[in-house]
């Protein structure tokens, strides 16, 4: 008989070590063993969402992160066969201004290469860094977003405790935007360096456009995907430190229906 990818996939992970899963409040913590693991189960998860989402709509709305976190997770989510990619609408979340789309750091391109050109989407919303008027660009693309208002969001969480680009010097959990220009603070920048997106600090933008925490939140259903020891006290904070926008990740414990899905290098800190 032959196998599907995904069945080859479940069979796979059947020895695998069971998460360590507990409640904060109303946010879902998932540890895993290795970043693998973590992937293919958070895109398990993910994909069955899809699915029964799209039982009782005829499509849905999904916001996408580009993060090196993000890549485990995406090419996994890209291998499963069961989700009917032409019934989804893609956005993403965040993308720097004056950034080239096809340069390697533009997130649309990161995105682009990783899964909206693996799979066909029924549309995929790109947010122009370049837009003659930025101002404008983020009411078009605030417009996109009450047209087609999002079901799902599968994130990450920065350094500095950042959704999307809202950092915590401009993070706002009751923003009236949704999508808006921001000031890149240096933790933020220096996380991009780090993680080899660019060569050094002067080559990173220092602006960027964001879509904001409410907008964010207007999902039901929300994945957040963290790997990497680097992320760890990023990720103490989000589940233990006070909810405020010093750690905009925080308010993910007041949102019904959250997940946050950790390896062991960013569960360092997580007391069980």
């Amino acid at each position: 008989m032959l196998l599907t990818q995904y069945q080859k996939a479940m069979l796979s992970t059947v020895n695998e070590t069971k998460p360590k899963v507990f409640q904060q409040e109303q946010l879902t913590v998932k540890i895993y063993p290795d970043i693998r693991q973590m992937g293919c189960e958070a895109a398990k998860e993910v994909a069955e969402q899809i699915c029964k989402l799209l039982e009782s709509k005829t499509e849905i709305n999904m916001i996408f992160a580009a993060a090196p976190s993000q890549e485990k997770f995406l090419s996994q989510l890209i291998r499963d066969q069961r989700i009917d990619w032409s019934r989804v609408n893609a956005f993403h979340m965040d993308e720097y201004i004056g950034i080239h789309p096809e340069a390697p750091q533009s997130f649309g391109h990161f995105l682009r290469i990783r899964i909206f050109d693996k799979v066909p989407f029924r549309k995929v919303n790109y947010l122009n860094g370049r837009a003659e008027s930025l101002d404008g660009e983020c009411k078009r693309y605030a417009d996109l977003l009450t047209q087609y208002p999002p079901d799902i969001v599968c994130l990450g969480i920065g350094e500095n405790g950042h959704i999307a680009f809202n950092d915590p010097d401009v993070a706002d959990f009751n923003d009236p935007e949704l999508v808006k220009i921001v000031k890149l603070d240096p933790i933020c920048r220096q996380q991009q360096v780090n993680e080899k997106c660019f060569e050094t600090l002067d080559l990173v933008p220092k602006e960027a456009l964001t879509l904001t925490i409410p907008a964010l939140l207007k999902a039901e259903w929300m994945f957040c995907i963290v790997p990497f020891k680097n992320k760890a006290h990023a990720v103490y904070q989000t589940v233990y430190g006070e909810i405020s926008e010093k750690c905009p990740a925080s308010i993910l414990r007041r949102k019904e229906k959250s997940s946050l899905y950790l390896d062991a290098e960013s569960a360092e800190l997580i007391n069980l």
